[in-house]
C-alpha cells in the first residue's frame, strides 16, 4: 500500500491519548519538582534555626557556671575594728580590711613581701562582692569572731573568663598578667578553686559587675509588662472585633475604622513609644519606666494584630450557625456570645498569642518610655521601676566586658524559652476550645 502525504501526516500526528499522557507526565514532573523545592526550603529553614540555636547555646553555656575560690579569712577583731559580736557592731565592721589582710597573708612569705603593685593585682582576682560575702558569713556565724575560717567567694569576671577558656592555668591570658596566672595556678594546685552552677544568674538583678549580674529583675519586669499587655489587649481586641464583625453597621465610618486598624498594624513600633512618652507619661503623669506604662504602650501596638486575627476567626464561623440560633429565637447578643465566640475562640487565641509574642520581643517602644534605665531592684508591682528582657539583652550586648557576651546569649535563651512556654500554653488552650 502506498501512503499518500495526507496519510503520512495523520500517522505522524499524536493521538489524543498520547497528548493527555504527555500533559500528565509534565504536570507530574512539575508537581515532583515543586515538592522537592518545598522540602528543600523547609529543611534549609530548619537547618538555619538549628545553627542559630546551636550558636547561641554554645555562647551561653559559660554563663551558667561560675568559679569560686576558698580563702582563709581571719576575723581578727583588730582588723574588724569592733570588740563585740553585737549586730550593730558587726554591720559597721571593716570587712574590706579583713579581706585584704587575709589575702595578703595567704600569698606572702617570710622572705618575700608583696609590694603595692602586687597587692593591687592580687586583690583584682576576687569579685567586688567578696567583702560582702565575708560580712554575710560572719553575721550568719558570730562564732567565727576573732577566728580564722574558710570562706568561699566569687572570682572576678576576667579571672572567671580566663578559667573557662583554653588557657593553661599558669599562662598569661587576656587581661590576666603572668603573676596573676601563677597565683591562680597556686590556688588551683591547692584545690581552692571550684566550679559551680551559677544560680545567681536567675536570682540576682542587673549589676555593673558581670559576675554578679542576673536576669531576675528583667524577668519580673517582663512578666509584669506582659500581664498588663494581655489584660488590656485581649478583651479590648476581641470586643472590637466582635463589634465590627457582628454589630457595627456597614457605612463609611466603619470602613474608615477598618482602614485605620489595618494601617496601624504596619506602623513602626517606635511610634507607639513616642506616643506613650508624649501622652501616657507627660499628659497623664504615669510613672516612667513602669510595667504599667510599658504594658499600655505594647497594648496599643498589639491591638491591631489581635483585632485583625479575631475578625478573621469570627468570619470563618459558618453563617448557618447564626441562622439556626436566630431561627430558634436567640437574640443577637446570645448568638454572638453563646455560639459565634466559642467557635471562633481557637483562632482568636492564635491571634492573641501572635500579638503577645510580637510584644515580648519589642525593645524600641520601651526605650522611649525609660525602661532602658539601669535598675537593680526587683519590681514587685506594675508601678515600680523596671526593665524587660529584650532591653536587658540590648544593654548587655553593648557592654565592653567579655563576660557579658555569655550573659547576653543566656538571656536570649531564657527569652526563647519564655516564648516557647507561651506558645505551648496557647496550643493547649486552642485544643481545649476546639474539643468543646
Amino acid at each position: 500500500m502506498i501512503k499518500t502525504p495526507q496519510t503520512q501526516q495523520e500517522t505522524a500526528m499524536p493521538t489524543i491519548t498520547e497528548k493527555v499522557t504527555q500533559s500528565l507526565k509534565k504536570r507530574h514532573q512539575k508537581e515532583r519538582r515543586f515538592k522537592r523545592i518545598g522540602l528543600f526550603a523547609v529543611l534549609f529553614g530548619f537547618m538555619l534555626v538549628i545553627v542559630l540555636i546551636t550558636d547561641i547555646t554554645s555562647k551561653a553555656l559559660p554563663a551558667f557556671h561560675q568559679h569560686w575560690v576558698k580563702l582563709e579569712i581571719d576575723y581578727n577583731n583588730a582588723w574588724l575594728n569592733v570588740s563585740s559580736t553585737a549586730d550593730e557592731s558587726l554591720n559597721k565592721a571593716n570587712y574590706r580590711k579583713v579581706l585584704k589582710k587575709s589575702v595578703y597573708e595567704m600569698f606572702s612569705s617570710s622572705d618575700k613581701k608583696l609590694n603595692r603593685k602586687a597587692k593591687r593585682q592580687l586583690f583584682k582576682l576576687f569579685s567586688t562582692n567578696a567583702e560582702f560575702t565575708v560580712k554575710d558569713t560572719l553575721i550568719a556565724n558570730p562564732e567565727y569572731f576573732n577566728k580564722k575560717t574558710a570562706v568561699w567567694v566569687r572570682l572576678d569576671d576576667d579571672v572567671d573568663s580566663y578559667l573557662k577558656e583554653d588557657f593553661a592555668v599558669g599562662d598569661a591570658g587576656l587581661r590576666i598578667s603572668k603573676q596573676q596566672a601563677l597565683w591562680l595556678e597556686k590556688l588551683s594546685s591547692e584545690q581552692r578553686i571550684e566550679r559551680r552552677f551559677n544560680f545567681s544568674f536567675f536570682t540576682a538583678s542587673d549589676s555593673r559587675e558581670p559576675e554578679l549580674a542576673g536576669i531576675k529583675g528583667a524577668l519580673m519586669g517582663t512578666l509584669l509588662t506582659m500581664f498588663v499587655t494581655l489584660l488590656l489587649s485581649f478583651p479590648l481586641g476581641v470586643a472590637g472585633a466582635l463589634y465590627l464583625e457582628e454589630f457595627a453597621p456597614k457605612n463609611k465610618l466603619t470602613d474608615l475604622i477598618e482602614i485605620n486598624i489595618n494601617n496601624l498594624a504596619a506602623v513602626p513600633s517606635i511610634v507607639f513609644g513616642l506616643l506613650g512618652l508624649a501622652v501616657i507619661i507627660n499628659v497623664f503623669g504615669l510613672p516612667r519606666s513602669a510595667p504599667l506604662v510599658g504594658g499600655i504602650v505594647l497594648t496599643l501596638m498589639t491591638l491591631p494584630t489581635i483585632i485583625i486575627a479575631s475578625r478573621a476567626a469570627i468570619k470563618a464561623v459558618p453563617p448557618s450557625l447564626r441562622e439556626a440560633a436566630l431561627g430558634l429565637g436567640a437574640s443577637k447578643m446570645q448568638v454572638t456570645f453563646s455560639h459565634v465566640l466559642p467557635q471562633a475562640m481557637p483562632g482568636i487565641i492564635t491571634g492573641a498569642i501572635i500579638g503577645v509574642a510580637q510584644a515580648l520581643g519589642e525593645t524600641a517602644p520601651l526605650l522611649m518610655i525609660g525602661m532602658v534605665a539601669f535598675i537593680v531592684d526587683v519590681p514587685s508591682s506594675i508601678v515600680d521601676s523596671a526593665t524587660v528582657l529584650p532591653v536587658q539583652i540590648f544593654l548587655w550586648a553593648d557592654s565592653p566586658e567579655r563576660a557579658f557576651l555569655a550573659k547576653t546569649s543566656a538571656a536570649i535563651l531564657v527569652l526563647l524559652a519564655l516564648l516557647l512556654v507561651i506558645n505551648v500554653s496557647a496550643t493547649v488552650l486552642r485544643s481545649k476550645f476546639e474539643k468543646k
